[in-house]
């Protein structure tokens, strides 16, 4: 079943970044850097997904996400892969689940914008992740309001890490979050792809 599957060992800390990457830019490359040295991440695995079930258009190719992720990010200790594919998983809960089973001993950690925080009470089993795993999360320019204010910050507000803790994040059970404010590079894939500079 590990076939093809990145390595790591039991006792390391592994950031997960998921998204469809379609396409994946600077603003990616500057969230996963900052999550390595924030969070005291021994890897960081993006997660390039068959498809987000939010989103009613689907993604450019996969073949084609993955070939641009891997230009865009080259660091040695981020890894682009195509798990949720290899596993048939479609959504992160469902990820999550498989992955602790296939790697005992191994902590993960979700890594995710502010902005999917304001919308991640409407992800499916959004509890069910919160539960599973810390949660790392990289404010935004525009997005730190609503982070605060949203569904999930109210829900799990005795669960936050202050910033300051935030190497202590995956050091604890879950459910527990931080958010963690960085200079960010204003980029997104949304307004690359409306510039029409990304056509697979």
């Amino acid at each position: 079943m590990r076939f093809n599957l990145p390595y790591a060992r039991a006792g390391q800390t592994i950031g997960l970044l998921g998204g469809s990457f379609d396409p994946a830019h600077g603003g990616h490359v500057h969230v996963s850097r900052e999550a390595l040295k924030r969070f005291h991440l021994d890897r960081v695995w993006w997660l390039v997904s068959p498809g987000n079930p939010l989103k009613a258009r689907g993604p450019a190719p996969m073949a084609d996400r993955i070939r641009r992720a891997r230009l865009v990010m080259d660091h040695p200790r981020v890894q682009v892969t195509d798990i949720e594919a290899r596993l048939g998983t479609r959504y992160t809960a469902q990820t999550l689940a498989k992955l602790q089973a296939l790697y005992p001993g191994v902590r993960f950690v979700w890594l995710m914008g502010a902005d999917n925080l304001a919308e991640f009470h409407h992800w499916q089993d959004w509890r069910e992740i919160m539960a599973r795993v810390p949660i790392g999360v990289i404010a935004r320019p525009g997005d730190r309001i609503a982070a605060r204010t949203s569904k999930a910050a109210q829900v799990f507000r005795a669960q936050r890490l202050a910033g300051g803790a935030a190497t202590l994040l995956a050091h604890g059970p879950a459910p527990r979050w931080c958010m963690i404010n960085v200079p960010m590079v204003a980029q997104s894939s949304s307004k690359i792809r409306a510039k029409g500079e990304w056509s697979a």
